[in-house]
Order: structure tokens, then sequence, then C-alpha cells
């Protein structure tokens, strides 16, 4: 399956320029994994450029209000798409001001990694850790223990 993440702007401090390179290695073993970065703006523009960047792909936004899954329950879902999504999967992550109400609307599923607002840095290296623990988990691998 191919995994795109479409985020507006680039990592800039330094734990998540690591946690990137750690994870986008690690992933890179089992799927296909894009990072789609985005020019900063308004919610208004970012959620143009977010559902621009994301056509044709299964639509997961990250959200605080969304649905808390379980990390079995995340691996389903994805599992769940890995035959009907024709392009893939893309991860939406917004700005600092968050997401447009329009890119919530477009949404295929409104994903919250935490009860908390996590700064978008960080949601980036929490998804990517949750990707890999994923892919090792449909692969009997042990680090999802």
């Amino acid at each position: 399956m191919k995994l795109r993440i479409c985020l507006i702007g680039k990592p800039r401090l330094a734990y998540a320029k690591a946690g990137l390179e750690e994870y986008g290695q690690r992933l890179g073993r089992y799927v296909r994994l894009e990072l789609i970065y985005l020019k900063e703006g308004t919610p208004a523009q970012e959620g143009q450029r977010l559902l621009e960047a994301s056509a044709g792909y299964k639509r997961v936004v990250l959200d605080e209000r969304g649905e808390l899954p379980d990390t079995l329950a995340f691996k389903a879902r994805l599992e769940a798409w890995e035959m009907e999504a024709e392009k893939g999967v893309a991860f939406l992550i917004g700005g600092a001001e968050g997401h447009a109400p329009a890119v919530r609307q477009e949404a295929d599923w409104l994903l919250a990694l935490s009860r908390l607002t996590l700064q978008h840095e960080l949601a980036l290296v929490v998804l990517l850790e949750q990707l890999y623990r994923v892919q090792t988990l449909k692969k009997g691998e042990p680090y999802h223990r």
C-alpha cells in the first residue's frame, strides 16, 4: 500500500527531523511512503493545498476531535482500505491553526492520536511510529509489543 503524508510546512525541530529520518527509513522496508510538504498560509489556503495533494487517496485527517483508536483498530482500518484505496491512504496534518472545516468534511476518517492538541511536528513523529508499529504487527514481528 502507498502511504502519503501531506503536511503544512517542513519539520524544523531537531527531534522531528530525527524521528522523520528514523521512522521513514524503517517504514520504507514495508510500504511506499511519500511526504508532501505544503506551503503555509491561511487555514483555507492550507486546506485547499491539503485536499489537492490528497486527491484520489483515502483521506485520514489528524484532528484531536477525531476517533481515538487503539493500535489494533488502526491496523484493521488500514488493512480494510488496502484493497479498496485506488492510490493509497493520505494522512493530512494541518498547520499551527489546525484544519479548515472543508478538510474535515472531506475526510474518510478523522483520526485523533491523542485527546491532547499536539504540535504538528510531534504529531508527524507519533503518526510515523504508529504506522511502523502497524506494519510490524501485520508481519508478526516483535516491535509492536
